[in-house]
Parts: C-alpha cells; structure tokens; sequence
C-alpha cells in the first residue's frame, strides 16, 4: 500500500463521527424539528467534508459533517454569509458547532446542473448562473476574502509536475523539460495577475450549482478568494465533468462578458482580450486540476476522478495550439504523452 494515501474508511467499522453528528441533532430536535434517525447520505465530496440530508417539521436540511482538524468551517460560514447578502442562493447556516466540526444547512434539493444539462436546457441554465456570477462579482468588497496572489497560483501550479507528471506518470523532468515548465508558469501567472480582482468562489462549475428557485442554489464556495475576473467563467464553461462545443462555449463567454459590462464590472473592454484572460486563466486552473486528481487518487484513496484527466488534457491542448507563447508546453504535452503511453495511462 501506498503510504502516503489515506485509505477508505472500512465500510464495517462504527461511524463514529456520524454517530457523534447524529447526537447532536437530536439536541436540536426540538428547535428545528428534526428527526435525526431520517440521516442518510446527500452527497460526496473530494475532501474530507461530508453532508448528510435529514428531515425536519416542514423539509429536509443539511447536515455538514467537517472534522475539525482536517477542515476549517469557519470559511464556510462567512463565504455563505457573503453569498447571501450579494442575492445569490446558498446555504442559509442554521447551527453550528465548530468543535465538533458540525453544521445545520438549508436543503437547496437534489438536481445538479451536472444532471441537469443537455443540449436543450444549457442555456438557459447557464444564463441563471451567468446572471448569479455577475451579482456575485459586483458585490466584491477588498478585505473580505484571502487573495488568490502569486504564490497561491504557483503553488496550485506546482501540483501538475509534483502529482501528475511525478507520482501518476512516474516521470523525473529533464532539465530541459523542467525549463519549458517553469517558463510557461511564469507566462500563465502573469497573464492571470494582470486580470482585475473580483470575489471568485474557485469552483463554480455544475456540479456544485443546484436547479433550485431562485437558480442557480451554489455550494462548494468555502475556498473562496479575491481574484481573476476571469477564473469563475472559466470553471463555469470548461468543466471537470462535461465537455461544450467551442461555438457555444464561446458564446456563451460573449453574453458573460456582455452581462459584465452592462453590471460595470472591469472586464476588458475588447472581447478578444477577455477571451484571451479567458483561456490562460482556464490552463492555469486544468494544470491545477490534473495534479489534484493525481493527489485524490494517491494520498486520498479515492481513484475515480482520474477518469476525467483527459478531458483537461484535451483543454491544455487546445489552448496551447492557439498561443504562440504556448507552443513549447504544447510539445511537452507530446513529450508526456508518450511517456503516459508507455506507463499504461492515456491521455
């Protein structure tokens, strides 16, 4: 076994967080009308966070289940608070015991737009999460949320060649590969620090969007941070788990960038210079995204997001066939793939 992975939990031993969980919301039973023996599993997360849906007198909550010395809920609870107050819909906190690492939620229901999508009702869809992101982004206020600096956005670089390249592919970097890494880094992160700063909430993608009334209803928001106008458009239109057209994919980021500019928002005025903040602020989140897939896997135990790296693969191909700058990652992507091939992983 791999000793720097943290197993799955044995599915036949006690539960003892949950048991704990389960405890304390029978001592708010009375107060929220909860009947805690209705717990049951909401959704899966690819940290160490757990929801639980439970019934109450007039409808389900949220149970969040956030060990403390793994996860800090306090984020959470003032991401949530900003959300609300920009009009957006999130989780409204009804309790919280932060020394246990226990939370009482709103239910924002069980449709995600990852579910939901299909040719007929993206655009719709998206337009509810377009007209949601442009509220969320005129509210930015300076001093409420960490900044997404340099050394964030090189550290999140820093996952590809450590998890992807060196523990998924087994793969030491030449020197020269090394090099050609390190030059297109500091290419990407001048490119995304030259972008205006706005609240980005770092993973607005569907599967963390519910179809709910208002739409869209918005979780996963904890790691929220000050930063490139451009990183939620992007999450939003180049996903994990869901793959566009390019002419829709870039209409879609033309009624963005329109809805922006209406708001006043700092959007570049030219859409060719958006749709470049675009597609640089996007290879730095799919590089991003390949070395933490790899990390799920091996640190995590949990080897079923792997599936979807070639998806971001064929992002980062793409991108650097467009850019001259980015021509020299592009042919280590060859490089890589070649490696990959010969390992047994596929691009």
């Amino acid at each position: 076994m791999d000793p720097s992975a943290s197993p799955s939990p044995d599915p036949a031993a006690p539960d003892v967080r949950r048991a704990a969980l389960t405890e304390w919301l029978g001592q708010l039973r009375r107060s929220h009308g909860l009947e805690p023996e209705t717990l049951r599993p909401a959704s899966a997360d690819a940290s160490f966070r757990r929801y639980f849906r439970v019934n109450a007198s007039e409808a389900s909550l949220i149970a969040m289940d956030a060990p403390p010395d793994k996860e800090d809920s306090r984020p959470f609870i003032h991401v949530a608070r900003l959300l609300r107050e920009a009009g957006l819909n999130a989780p409204q906190v009804l309790e919280a015991d932060l020394g246990q690492g226990f939370l009482l939620l709103t239910d924002l229901g069980t449709t995600t737009y990852l579910s939901a999508l299909n040719d007929d009702s993206a655009t719709a869809l998206f337009d509810d999460a377009m007209e949601a992101l442009v509220r969320w982004q005129v509210a930015s206020r300076p001093g409420e949320l960490p900044p997404y600096d340099e050394a964030l956005l090189r550290r999140e670089l820093g996952l590809f060649p450590d998890w992807y390249v060196a523990r998924h592919l087994g793969h030491a970097l030449t020197d020269r590969q090394a090099q050609v890494l390190r030059q297109a880094f500091d290419r990407i992160v001048a490119s995304n620090l030259a972008q205006p700063a706005v609240y980005v909430h770092r993973d607005y993608m569907p599967r963390n969007l519910m179809v709910a009334s208002p739409n869209p209803g918005v979780l996963d928001f904890q790691d929220a941070v000050m930063g490139p106008i451009a990183y939620d458009v992007a999450s939003l239109f180049r996903d994990a788990f869901i793959s566009w057209e390019e002419e829709r994919v870039l209409d879609w980021v033309i009624r963005y960038w329109q809805k922006a500019r209406r708001a006043g928002l700092p959007v570049r005025d030219d859409f060719g210079a958006f749709w470049r903040d675009f597609e640089w602020m996007g290879l730095q989140r799919h590089l991003k995204v390949l070395g933490i897939f790899a990390r799920i896997n091996y640190r995590d135990g949990k080897p079923h997001y792997l599936a979807d790296t070639p998806r971001f693969v064929g992002y980062v191909r793409a991108v650097t066939r467009r850019y001259d700058e980015l021509a020299p990652l592009g042919r280590l992507f060859d490089e890589l793939e070649g490696v990959a091939t010969r390992v047994g992983y596929t691009f």
